[in-house]
């Protein structure tokens, strides 16, 4: 009998690359998605797409009891750092409370959780570059601060329960199916504008920097965690400005566009750049992709994704 895994926000950006690795690896997949920013397009047909928000216990119990998991991948997150600002409840809703309802879900049935955080919004600007993951978090926004909540849960449940659950405090993710809607994925946005000749709005005068890393080295680390007790910074430990990647991505693109500059936004981190080398010590996984590589890979993809609407 084939492994069963659930992957909430599976319908998103990195969820439904992990659902394609893990039907891949021969698992039989459910995907649990409101909908809410993900598109039930991005779900593989082998998949078993079940609609319903986190935040609905009995709905996500009643699913996680049917489906009795050997793993789940949870990713369905509030992941705007505006949108926490402009509404904290929701943000913790989702977050924390969500989290807490997969965690006891998981718990019925024996299930380890790999959980999504994130790795730079919950440091804080005052973190030494790059950053492990001793280091005390200060988070900068409700968002981080929601992210943080959650973790505790996680570990707690973890010691408590006797599952083997890992953190993985992911760095700026970009790749194929990037949504450039929001002010989430700087990469996809800055794509968008290029595809459509139009100057995006560069916050932070394009000096802010992330450790940018590929989706599907992420991907990879997500399912090497399975089944580990840690957290781990999923990261390259390599700083890029926001200018340069406007840079690379217009040299892909073949274009010539000014950037519009302005002002950093409420919230928002000035740098980040993480300290990855927990994770290859302890789950044998690194980076691989370069981010020149990566950008170039990503607006060749994300071209094909504009032209069919």
């Amino acid at each position: 009998m084939a492994a069963r895994a659930i992957v909430t926000g599976g319908a998103g950006f990195i969820g439904s690359h992990v659902v394609d690795a893990l039907l891949a690896e021969g698992c039989d997949v459910t995907v649990i998605d409101d909908l809410s920013s993900g598109d039930a397009r991005r779900v593989a047909a082998q998949a078993h797409l079940r609609e319903l928000d986190i935040v609905d216990r009995p709905a996500l119990d009643a699913v996680v009891a049917e489906v009795a998991p050997q793993a789940i991948f949870h990713l369905a997150a509030q992941a705007s750092v505006v949108a926490s600002v402009e509404d904290p409840v929701r943000d913790c809703d989702v977050n924390v409370k969500g989290t807490l309802h997969v965690l006891e879900a998981a718990a019925g049935c024996g299930a380890p959780v790999v959980f999504t955080s994130t790795g730079g919004a919950l440091y804080g600007d005052r973190a030494p570059r790059p950053t492990s993951e001793d280091y005390l978090p200060e988070p900068l926004s409700p968002y981080g601060a929601s992210k943080l909540a959650a973790e505790a849960y996680v570990k707690t449940w973890s010691q408590s329960k006797g599952i083997p659950n890992a953190v993985c405090r992911l760095g700026n993710v970009y790749g194929p199916r990037q949504n450039p809607h929001g002010e989430a994925g700087v990469v996809a946005i800055f794509s968008s504008h290029l595809y459509e000749d139009r100057a995006p709005k560069v916050y932070g005068h394009g000096k802010p920097t992330r450790d940018y890393v590929y989706v599907s080295d992420v991907v990879s680390a997500l399912l090497a965690a399975r089944g580990k007790a840690g957290t781990y910074n999923i990261a390259t430990g390599v700083q890029t400005d926001v200018i340069t990647v406007w840079r690379e991505l217009s040299e892909a693109a073949g274009k010539q566009i000014e950037a519009e500059l302005a002002d950093l936004r409420p919230g928002e981190l000035q740098n980040s750049c993480l300290d990855a080398s927990r994770a290859e010590r302890e789950l044998g996984w690194r980076a691989r992709v370069p981010i020149a590589q990566g950008l170039a890979l990503t607006y060749e993809a994300l071209v094909e994704e504009f032209a069919c609407g």
